[in-house]
């Protein structure tokens, strides 16, 4: 089994999320939505909405109408649809979702009653074209940002059950047209089982997080029920294409619980990344060695890193593998745990609670708010793989499948905690981090524990907490920095200042290289969105008040 400390695993995630490297940049807002798998939508906009800050993020001060269009094209890059919230999504990926479109279907049913005269809608799309919410009498009953028309629960339906779908936007309005007319007919035309869909999504997310927890799998895709055992079958059978690491510091897997079957020889997975005991301190990297230099810090990886047994790339999970009910790596007494049966909306640990949706099918401004009702229902849970090999020998003797029986091996017996994506482990993390704001509704930290987890950073999104009793601010954006979370900042504009309402500092230990950080995040996002001026009001630290103060003036030092 590969053996990756807690550092590995950050820098995986890092590059997997395209924040460390520069060949993380290529292809620019479609090669980012592609790599990320879904953008989380919000309607709060404070410097500029999340699925702009989180363009910016990985690419730096690419023009807002860009990214605009990247997103939303005529014909078709992307559509909109529930994954771990309302998503932006790559057009290709629309067959994949068939199973919840499916499941929406047999529910009959969304948060809001759906009209019975729901056709209506439908048909007059067909006949007049794309419409928006006002071309059909408006998307509210009354003042109240919930209370939504008939009109506007019929559209949203139709969107959920697949007869519509949302291509472009015109300002912040949704575009509805018929999903035969908007999406491409060859992929119009694909018929997947929801077997095939999880199995399929899996993969996409399980290499969009780099390193990841089955919870962390279940979160990104907000599955439960029959569709969440069915990622189970996947993983363990292999035919999500993800393989089986340890993560040191990360929670211990629970005892296996279930049984698989196989039927033929073994596939030897190894990895770049050496068992962290057997390696010496040195290649472990001593603390701080994320360090900037200068707004950015090259990173290199952990000295001493084999080269040798490179993860085969194509591995798609041995052959033959039928698993009834799969072993979980999972997680024991983690408050980021996420049974089969834990519900698509609220899932513990996850992003800030759910919210009632928002007027243009976006649910409110909660991060944690998932397509509710459409998981959860009855479902074939067979998963096989094409035959071939009988047994899954992970490297360094970890986790054997073999006919009949799951059990785990490897050093001090340690099973694995997560999941990878093989082409990850390949390759050892290079090149420089970005130094970036946040958004609160990025994929890198829209899990919360899985957020403490990785960068131990504790966050909360405070929007809905009344301002007396807030603690870091309405909109507060950690700041990226060196590979790690090193403060956040609550921002706003006044006219072409860019104001930091409040700066807080994750170490009480004043360091120049995490005061020219935020400078040079707050310099890099006031300049993006326009501002000329950058103004801080409060620094929570009183040792780093004066420091970041005396900073700001001389600008950023990396104008990247």
């Amino acid at each position: 089994m590969t053996e990756l400390s807690a550092d590995d695993a950050r820098r995986l995630i890092l590059r997997a999320q395209g924040l460390l490297g520069a060949d993380v940049r290529r292809g620019g807002v479609e090669g980012m939505l592609r790599r990320l798998g879904a953008v989380q939508l919000d309607t709060i906009s404070v410097l500029a909405r999340s699925h702009e800050l989180v363009a910016y993020g990985r690419l730096g001060a690419v023009g807002r109408e860009t990214i605009e269009r990247a997103y939303w094209h005529n014909p078709a890059r992307s559509f909109e649809y529930w994954c771990h919230a309302a998503c932006i999504l790559p057009i290709e990926h629309w067959p994949l979702y068939d199973f919840r479109r499916r499941a929406y279907r047999a529910s009959k049913q969304r948060w809001h009653e759906v009209p019975r005269d729901f056709e209506k809608v439908l048909h007059q799309v067909r006949d007049s074209g794309p419409v928006t919410t006002s071309d059909i009498g408006g998307a509210k009953k009354s003042a109240e940002w919930w209370d939504w028309s008939d009109s506007k629960i019929a559209l949203e339906w139709l969107l959920d059950i697949g007869e519509l779908v949302c291509t472009r936007r015109i300002g912040w309005r949704r575009v509805y047209d018929l999903a035969e007319r908007a999406v491409p007919a060859d992929l119009l035309g694909v018929e997947l089982t929801d077997e095939e869909c999880i199995v399929r999504l899996a993969r996409i997310a399980g290499a969009a997080l780099g390193v990841a927890t089955r919870a962390d799998l279940i979160d990104f895709l907000r599955l439960k029920g029959p569709h969440a055992a069915m990622l189970d079958e996947a993983l363990a059978s292999g035919a999500a294409g993800l393989v089986p690491v340890h993560v040191a510091g990360w929670p211990e897997a629970r005892p296996p619980r279930r049984t698989a079957v196989a039927t033929s020889p073994a596939i030897s997975v190894t990895s770049p990344f050496p068992n962290p005991a057997t390696r010496g301190a040195a290649a472990l990297g001593a603390p701080g060695s994320d360090d900037l230099a200068g707004s950015e810090a090259a990173d290199n990886g952990p000295s001493g890193l084999l080269t040798a047994g490179a993860t085969d790339q194509g591995l798609s999970g041995p052959p033959g593998l039928t698993v009834s009910h799969a072993a979980e790596p999972g997680l024991s007494g983690s408050p980021d745990l996420a049974t089969a049966g834990t519900a698509g909306r609220g899932l513990a640990g996850s992003s800030s609670g759910s919210a009632p949706p928002a007027a243009d099918g976006l649910a409110g401004s909660s991060s944690g708010s998932a397509p509710p009702g459409a998981d959860g229902l009855a479902g074939s849970s067979s998963g096989s793989a094409p035959p071939g090999a009988d047994g899954f020998v992970v490297s360094g003797a970890s986790v054997i499948v073999s006919p009949g029986s799951v059990r785990s091996a490897g050093i001090g017996g340690r099973a694995p905690n997560a999941w990878a994506d093989p082409e990850a482990l390949a390759s050892v993390p290079r090149g420089r981090h970005r130094t970036t704001l946040v958004s609160p509704f990025d994929s890198l930290i829209w899990h919360r524990g899985r957020t403490s987890r990785i960068f131990g950073f504790d966050y909360q999104l405070e929007i809905y907490v009344p301002k007396p009793k807030r603690v870091h601010g309405y909109f507060t954006m950690p700041v990226l920095a060196g590979g790690k979370l090193i403060g956040r900042v609550d921002p706003a504009r006044e006219g072409s200042t860019f104001v930091a309402r409040q700066v807080s500092f994750e170490s009480s230990v004043v360091r120049a290289v995490d005061i020219a950080a935020v400078r040079d995040a707050l310099w890099s996002a006031a300049s993006w969105v326009g501002c000329t001026d950058v103004r801080v009001e409060r620094v929570t630290s009183e040792a780093h008040t004066r420091p970041l103060l005396d900073a700001l003036p001389l600008g950023p030092s990396d104008p990247r």
